[in-house]
């Protein structure tokens, strides 16, 4: 008589020959259209509850295809998506694992997308304002004593201007207090990067940031979002502005 099981990640049970048992890994068999994106969805459902955690193998593919009711061309779709997402990876044998699903891990296929892609400073700052200012009001909000007075600390310094900026709004990111928007505010900042350090040789571009730097500081520790927010917001159009220029200037 063949033993029953149950997977690792807890989500159908199978006997020795492979056949489901009365457990069920998402219940019911999917209708087109969209398999592949249904299953990754399904899967996702499974992460976020904490059926699923960081280290679970996942079954084979042929209990996946039992459990789901599908062939294998829309599940490997379905797992190919999760694992360029950075939420699965792939071990040796073909089965697939949870990864860590630590920010630095989901963005680094944006992060790739990005280095790869034709630099449009438009778009990026499109992007960076949607994000930054987010984190700005965050920070305003939740940042302690302690991280407002190195923010305030690290806008100063004109003559060590380039480590200080980076330094800067990684603490206003830090003092957000959310790891993920953090991670992506950090490949937004990355792009471009070459041609926003011509940018700072323009004379008076630096002492320019750094006074917009004192403004936010100042907002932050005074806990005032929308003042910082609209600083930041100053200070983000003065990056973009002077980016466009120095690419200008480069023939790029």
């Amino acid at each position: 008589m063949a033993t029953r099981t149950i997977s690792k990640v807890g989500m159908s049970a199978y006997d020795d020959s492979g056949r489901k048992d009365a457990g069920d890994f998402g219940g019911g068999t999917l209708a087109r259209p969209s398999i592949a994106e249904q299953v990754a969805n399904r899967i996702m459902a499974m992460i976020k509850s904490g059926n699923l955690k960081p280290g679970d193998r996942l079954p084979t593919e042929q209990q996946m295809t039992i459990a789901f009711g599908i062939s294998r061309p829309p599940l490997r779709e379905a797992l190919k998506a999760l694992t360029l997402m950075g939420v699965l990876v792939s071990r040796q044998g073909g089965r697939y694992t949870v990864t860590d699903l630590s920010p630095s891990r989901l963005v680094a296929p944006f992060n790739t997308m990005l280095s790869v892609a034709d630099y449009d400073v438009d778009m990026q700052f499109e992007a960076r304002t949607v994000v930054d200012l987010e984190l700005v009001r965050l920070c305003a909000e939740r940042a302690s004593p302690e991280l407002r007075q190195r923010i305030r600390k690290l806008e100063q310094d004109p003559v060590a201007f380039r480590l200080l900026d980076m330094e800067f709004h990684q603490a206003i990111n830090d003092g957000a207090g959310n790891s993920l928007l953090a991670a992506l505010a950090q490949v937004l900042y990355d792009m471009g990067l070459d041609v926003r350090r011509t940018a700072s040789e323009v004379p008076g571009v630096i002492a320019k940031s750094v006074g917009q730097h004192i403004v936010v500081a100042d907002a932050l520790m005074a806990g005032d979002a929308p003042a910082a927010i609209a600083a930041y917001r100053a200070h983000l159009e003065h990056v973009r502005d002077t980016t466009i220029s120095a690419k200008q200037s480069l023939g790029a």
